[in-house]
């Protein structure tokens, strides 16, 4: 806040808040002492009243009490508040509250209030509103408009100079006609705007997901879930651990079918007739991710279905969860997991009661937990508590001889998705196999996908093969002849070629040749 005396004129005020943009200036006195705040709703009712030249001590409305704060105990005594069922009924609402007596001495707060504002019931009760204000607790108070108006006010609060929250103070009469106590209603803007985007996206998703969906391989005994000498051992331990109720972390790059895993899982597990369900935690923002895991109460934000809506905990009961990137969870929702694994109990958005659950939890990540728990990013509690029995699963490029078996199945899915009868050439086969596939099996099918639609021939042979990847032409080993600048040709062509066959992209390749991709790229398309 900006300082000003109060034997400055209002007309000469009214500057400070247009230039700063703020809502509450301090006021001082001759002696360089706080003795109050002037807001700009003072400002406006001189405005009205014509009376600008008015000098700011003489016009203020909070001003700085001098009383010694009550003590908690005494605020309790003399209102009630803290006295049962009233007190477990404020503490029950999701909506904060704030209760200040006729003068605007501060009564008591809820524990929304705390959890909304971060501001503790030690902070304010028992003092003066203009007190807080001028301590810079809140831009503005609520309350002493409430008193100084005698009717409902509703305003926007800035919290510790940066939180928005709304605020609505209703005034309590006694019965002669004066004011009892002021209650003040608090939600925060943010978190109404999270809530509101979180239900539209995840309707939005649902609608997608139905709209959209494609054929999933449901079972790992069909002939196009392979293993290899490098995963077996992975498969093995996970059909041990199957049928035990232990914690499942899987870890292994994206796309290397950690999904794909936790399914095995499942079927080979007690639950199988249960329902699997996926979430990935990477996907969806905070408050989405709540609402999708944990569910919400009617009424619990604004746009939220009258009835409330279940969570993937509720839905998954008798079945087996599978929490994906799990890394990316944020730390507010690691607290609720942690309860969630622990007690199997959880709160949904909103509620006011634990609801229990019955879910076999899997999780999988991309990174290093380890880390993180370092860092500080990830609870070292909930780390210890998921990993009971780790599982690794390698890169496709540490799996050669799943490669072929893979492309096989994947084009023979596509076939009957696309109605086409596509077929691999043995010379296709072999290039593929030993391209590094950076983007593991997630890549291979996208690309085995891509051929099946845009191939002009039923058969895929190296030349149908994505330039921008696989060299376009095998590499000779034979003598050149022609010009000098015909043999310069064919021998950067090439070498090319050979840097493709052994880095297997085009950006790696490049840079071992020192060009730019683009050129490297060029050129291919030009040789074609």
């Amino acid at each position: 806040m900006q300082r000003i005396e109060e034997c400055l004129s209002l007309e000469a005020a009214l500057p400070l808040f247009d230039l700063h943009g703020t809502d509450a200036v301090e006021v001082f006195d001759t002696h360089g002492q706080v003795i109050g705040v002037l807001t700009r709703t003072d400002i406006e009712k001189a405005r009205r009243d014509a009376a600008l030249g008015q000098l700011v001590g003489e016009c203020m409305c909070y001003r700085v009490t001098g009383i010694k704060p009550q003590t908690e105990a005494e605020c309790v005594d003399a209102s009630g508040f803290d006295h049962e069922p009233l007190r477990s009924f404020l503490d029950a609402l999701h909506d904060g509250v704030y209760i200040t007596d006729a003068n605007g001495i501060t009564v008591t707060i809820n524990k929304a209030y705390e959890r909304i504002t971060g501001i503790s019931r030690a902070e304010v009760v028992g003092f003066h509103m203009a007190d807080l204000v001028k301590a810079g607790f809140i831009s503005k108070s609520a309350s002493l408009e409430v008193i100084r108006e005698r009717r409902p006010i509703t305003l926007v609060q800035t919290i510790h100079g940066s939180r928005k929250i709304v605020v609505t103070g209703t005034p309590m009469f006694n019965a002669d006609g004066s004011i009892a106590y002021v209650v003040t209603s608090v939600r925060d803007i943010t978190e109404l705007l999270l809530a509101k985007h979180a239900q539209e996206q995840l309707e939005q998703i649902q609608r997608i997901r139905e709209a959209y969906k494609v054929p999933e391989i449901t079972s790992l005994s069909a002939p196009g879930v392979i293993t290899s000498q490098q995963t077996e051992p992975c498969f093995a331990l996970a059909k041990r651990v199957a049928k035990s109720t232990a914690k499942i972390l899987i870890q292994g790059e994206t796309g290397t079918g950690k999904t794909l895993l936790a399914r095995y899982i499942h079927q080979q597990s007690d639950r199988a007739e249960g329902p699997f369900m996926e979430l990935n935690c990477a996907a969806f923002p905070e408050g989405l991710l709540e609402a999708e895991l944990f569910g919400y109460a009617a009424g619990a934000f604004t746009g939220a279905t009258p009835r409330g809506k279940q969570g993937l905990l509720d839905v998954t009961h008798g079945g087996t969860l599978f929490l994906d990137e799990i890394g990316d969870l944020p730390l507010a929702l690691q607290v609720k997991l942690l309860k969630v694994v622990e007690e199997n109990r959880y709160l949904p958005v909103g509620g006011t009661a634990f609801r229990h659950t019955n879910v076999r939890l899997i999780t999988a990540t991309h990174q290093n937990l380890n880390d993180h728990v370092k860092k500080g990013s990830f609870r070292e509690d909930l780390f210890y508590r998921i990993s009971v029995v780790p599982l690794w699963l390698p890169p496709l490029r540490q799996r050669r001889d799943e490669v072929i078996p893979l492309l096989n199945y994947y084009l023979d899915h596509f076939n009957q998705l696309h109605d086409v009868n596509r077929r691999w050439d043995p010379e296709a086969l072999e290039l593929l196999s030993n391209y590094s596939w950076p983007g593991n099996i997630r890549e291979l099918i996208n690309l085995t996908e891509r051929l099946a639609v845009t191939a002009v021939e039923d058969e895929i042979t190296t030349t149908t093969l994505p330039s921008e990847i696989f060299p376009a032409l095998p590499v000779s080993s034979e003598s050149v002849s022609g010009d000098l600048r015909e043999q310069v040709k064919r021998f950067e062509q090439q070498l090319i070629q050979q840097a493709l066959a052994k880095h297997g992209t085009t950006r790696a390749a490049a840079a071992v040749l020192g060009i730019d991709q683009s050129t490297l790229v060029k050129k291919q398309r030009r040789w074609r």
